[in-house]
């Protein structure tokens, strides 16, 4: 019989590409990976794997095995669902992945009703970026992911369903006492200036490297940080400048927001895999997400394209 857990590190292999990305996200070494894979290959009496160097890779039949590992898996949640079912009510566990700026506002929201209504489905929320997001739900690690589509680096494809939920305007964002002049902005009057970016190769950094790049300059960075409260504290300060998703802009900082003079929206949607067994409570999931509770958000005085989020304390 196949052991489950072996086939889910066969899958991430296939996905992950080598033995010791597997052995970090299943927070294993490497060594006990290895292992694992050597007695699947004694379970299907098959050779899964061949060396190429110091690394290996997947065998034709590993390659098969792997592709329909995350089916088996599938069912294998599916059924024990089904079995711990209480009449039509949705039961087990979805684990939602979804970028930071959605979290506060599209996961915690649907995750809180859900939990007040069905005690029987439980959702771990999982932080994850579209660069993180998508191979964590192709490898199996999330059922459910909030990203976007605009994450051109990392496409979704023909493996995965689309449910959109909404857009979200990117904007520069600097400090009230900020010199630019009012109204849209442009992003070639900002070549001198001092700009925070989230981490490399990040959906955000990788976006605003090329809208600057595209107005004809690189920005001169000064700052990077993976949590968007610690760039909105930066720009607060007057220390940088950013471009931030609509989304990410907390009503809890005194900054400045302006539209881009040629707007940029992203499209948020939920993603999960194509062709798996269809879960009572991944559809739940879905439709909690498709019905945002979504905070009041500032108002956008479009003729001068700014917004001044308040602290709480002073509205």
């Amino acid at each position: 019989m196949l052991n489950p857990w072996r086939l889910r590190l066969l899958s991430l292999l296939e996905n992950l590409g080598t033995v010791r990305a597997v052995a970090q996200a299943a927070n294993l070494s490497a060594s006990s990976v290895s292992q694992q894979l050597a007695l699947l290959e004694v379970e299907t009496r098959t050779h899964l794997l061949e060396r190429t160097g110091r690394r290996v890779r997947l065998t034709q039949a590993g390659l098969i095995l792997a592709r329909r590992s995350r089916a088996i898996l599938d069912h294998m949640d599916a059924v024990e669902a089904e079995l711990r079912s209480l009449g039509e009510e949705p039961v087990g566990l979805v684990r939602l992945g979804a970028f930071q700026s959605a979290i506060h506002t599209l996961a915690v929201p649907a995750v809180t009703r859900l939990a007040g209504t069905f005690s029987h489905l439980d959702v771990e929320l999982l932080e994850l970026e579209p660069h993180e997001s998508i191979p964590a739900l192709r490898g199996g690690d999330a059922d459910v992911i909030i990203t976007t589509t605009d994450f051109v680096e990392l496409p979704l494809g023909p493996d995965l369903d689309i449910v959109p939920l909404t857009t979200d305007p990117i904007v520069l964002v600097a400090s009230p006492d900020h010199p630019a002049p009012r109204g849209l902005a442009d992003l070639a009057a900002y070549a001198d200036e001092q700009w925070a970016l989230d981490m490399p190769q990040s959906y955000m950094a990788n976006l605003t490297l090329r809208l600057c790049r595209e107005s004809g300059f690189e920005p001169r960075v000064v700052c990077r940080f993976s949590n968007y409260m610690m760039t909105l504290q930066h720009v607060e300060a007057g220390l940088s400048i950013a471009l931030l998703p609509g989304l990410a802009v907390d009503r809890r900082y005194r900054v400045v927001t302006r539209e881009l003079a040629a707007p940029v929206n992203r499209t948020i949607t939920a993603v999960v895999r194509r062709g798996s067994p269809p879960r009572a409570a991944v559809n739940m999931v879905l439709d909690a997400l498709r019905q945002p509770d979504l905070p009041a958000l500032a108002k956008w005085d479009r003729s001068e394209g700014t917004h001044s989020p308040p602290h709480p304390e002073l509205t």
